[in-house]
């Protein structure tokens, strides 16, 4: 079972940027999509990106299109998400999540609801 550590977090102002990580333990990052989510005060969690350790491809929701990346790093089995052009809605706790996928511009998770603790981004005047 994989197991995820996030960092990264912090407060910016809108239109800043911020680069999360997340260190992945507990087995080797190697076929089933990875993906970031979020969750707002009083919101349910949503996906934001997911990106596959196969052949790197990346799809994000259409909040974010555009404005952040995801990427991957197999040799120190981490996963980053490079946000830029923040927003005040980007604002949550945000989270790794496995297996991952996308649809429609939407992120899904299909997990068995083990999250780590998160990263908290808070984007403010």
């Amino acid at each position: 079972q994989l197991r995820f550590s996030e960092s990264g977090g912090g407060s910016v102002q809108p239109g800043g940027s911020l680069r999360l990580s997340c260190t992945i333990s507990g087995h080797t990052v190697d076929f089933y999509p990875i993906g970031w989510f979020r969750q707002a005060s009083g919101k349910v969690r949503e996906g934001v990106a997911c990106i596959s350790p196969v052949d790197d491809r990346t799809d994000y929701a259409h909040s974010v299109a555009g404005r952040f990346a995801a990427s991957i790093d197999r040799a120190k089995g981490a996963v980053y998400l490079q946000m830029d052009s923040l927003k005040p809605d980007d604002t949550g706790v945000y989270y790794c999540g496995y297996p991952c996928g996308h649809r429609a511009g939407v992120v899904n998770y299909y997990g068995d609801d083990s999250w780590g603790k998160g990263t908290l981004v808070t984007v403010s005047s």
